[in-house]
């Protein structure tokens, strides 16, 4: 028998699970809890949710989008580090099957906690303090996670987004384009947040690649990393400067990288051809 759809949470709604529970929002957990309907509707909407659809939350807070997921989706679990969040969002979805992990996204085990599920999608309105590094922990450590649709602080979303050549192209644009595409898809106000944000979000598709865009011999993960973070911590110079030590002149010739460019002017193939050259 299907759960009844609950009603979603309206600004007065979650005003009043806030005072109920005494719960003042961390900043340092960037609790902004959304509390408009039509935002929740738009961004299952957007993510593509089906009945079919597997489903995983990341920081769920007073359960205002997993409402919206456990309406159109087959299967929800929601992963809240927070364990004052845990009684009022197991009050918020009682009776609508979502399974509730409480748990730190970044350190929990994503095979046991979503079984043998093939196929999961991630929605979320990430933290915007460690969206790169949840978003990029998700992409490395569950891949049972192929998409998702997260809502992020507008300046992380273009800086995932931007393209080679770009004054916010850098290590994050670089590193999940090793796993997967991404797309600004829509903006959020922060006047659907409670409390507001002092900074304007976006919600961004994540959709893994079917197969791996770089090459397999010679570069592994560690030496694409090292390489891409030494590169961009000397972002002014030229790369014979910067990575000196790691790529030899030769080895620039034969990845076929000018080394008087700047990193922001290489795409993921250029950096991954760097790293089969590394000396160290």
């Amino acid at each position: 028998m299907t759960p009844a759809p609950r009603p979603l949470l309206t600004r007065r709604a979650v005003a009043e699970l806030l005072e109920r529970y005494g719960h003042l929002p961390r900043k340092s957990l960037g609790q902004n809890f959304v509390a408009d309907p039509n935002t929740i509707r738009r961004i299952v909407r957007l993510a593509g949710v089906r009945s079919g659809s597997s489903v995983v939350e990341i920081g769920p807070g007073f359960g205002s989008l997993t409402l919206g997921l456990a309406e159109a989706a087959g299967r929800v679990v929601a992963v809240e580090a927070d364990p004052s969040l845990l009684d009022p969002l197991g009050e918020v979805t009682a009776g609508t099957g979502v399974r509730i992990v409480g748990a730190d996204a970044l350190t929990v085990d994503w095979s046991t906690t979503l079984g043998d599920q093939p196929t999961w999608e991630l929605v979320a309105n990430l933290p915007y303090s460690v969206a790169t590094t949840l978003l990029l922990d998700v992409a490395e450590r569950a891949p049972m996670i192929s998409r998702g649709l997260v809502m992020v602080q507008r300046e992380v979303g273009e800086r995932w987004e931007a393209a080679p050549g770009s004054r916010t192209y850098g290590i994050p644009t670089v590193m999940l384009a090793r796993w997967g595409s991404v797309s600004i898809v829509g903006d959020v106000p922060r006047s659907v947040f409670v409390p507001e944000p002092r900074v304007d979000s976006v919600l961004v598709r994540f959709v893994r690649h079917d197969h791996s865009p770089i090459p397999a011999d010679g570069v592994d993960d560690h030496r694409l990393d090292r390489v891409v973070r030494t590169a961009f911590g000397g972002r002014r110079k030229m790369l014979r400067k910067s990575l000196a030590g790691l790529v030899t002149p030769d080895g620039f010739q034969a990845a076929g990288v000018d080394p008087t460019d700047r990193p922001e002017q290489l795409a993921l193939a250029d950096f991954a051809r760097l790293a089969a050259q590394t000396t160290r």
